[in-house]
């Protein structure tokens, strides 16, 4: 039986229709952000199908620091992504530049991120436990790998967020989160 554009067409359709109507329902109360910690959602992917994905917190403090890895393809900036923004110099905080920065969490309408840096501070000859190796990615354009520093947390404005740079793996999220110092938290 031969297929032409238009039946293609059609069954696609039907088959997005029926994956979107299978998938659990976002909460898109006000307020909400338009999902729930711990539950499941679809999110549009570039290709324009659904894929699913799962937001869970990872650590909580009584300061309301919530660590989560929630990812998604909407243009704007979620914990677990790679974003560019400016970020102050630790010494003078008058001065900085623009760098990479993984986004860890959120702190009531602020995003929490730790800076990246392609210096090698972990290595054969030396090791600093306050960067964690993250390997490569498609936040930097010349492919050099990158390190986390973890002893720093930045509370972000989403609005001063330039850009979108790439989706950290899941694993490599969970390896940087876990090795945040307490203190931070508070």
């Amino acid at each position: 039986m031969p297929f032409d554009a238009r039946s293609l067409l059609s069954l696609a359709l039907r088959v997005a229709r029926s994956v979107s109507s299978s998938a659990p329902t976002r909460t898109d109360t006000p307020g909400s952000g338009g999902r729930r910690r711990g539950t499941r959602a679809t999110t549009p992917s570039p290709s324009g199908t659904a894929r699913a994905r799962t937001t869970a917190p990872r650590r909580t403090a009584s300061g309301g620091v919530v660590f989560e890895y929630s990812p998604s393809a909407d243009g704007r900036p979620d914990p677990g992504e790679i974003v560019w923004t400016w970020v102050p110099y630790e010494d003078d905080p008058h001065q900085g530049k623009d760098r990479p920065v993984l986004l860890v969490g959120r702190e009531g309408s602020q995003l929490l991120g730790l800076m990246l840096t392609s210096r090698d501070r972990n290595n054969a000859r030396e090791r600093d436990d306050r960067y964690v190796d993250i390997g490569t990615g498609s936040w930097d354009t010349r492919g050099r790998p990158s390190e986390v520093k973890v002893d720093r947390l930045l509370r972000l404005d989403p609005a001063a967020i330039r850009r979108e740079g790439a989706v950290l793996p899941r694993d490599r999220f969970d390896d940087v989160v876990t090795r945040v110092p307490a203190h931070l938290l508070d």
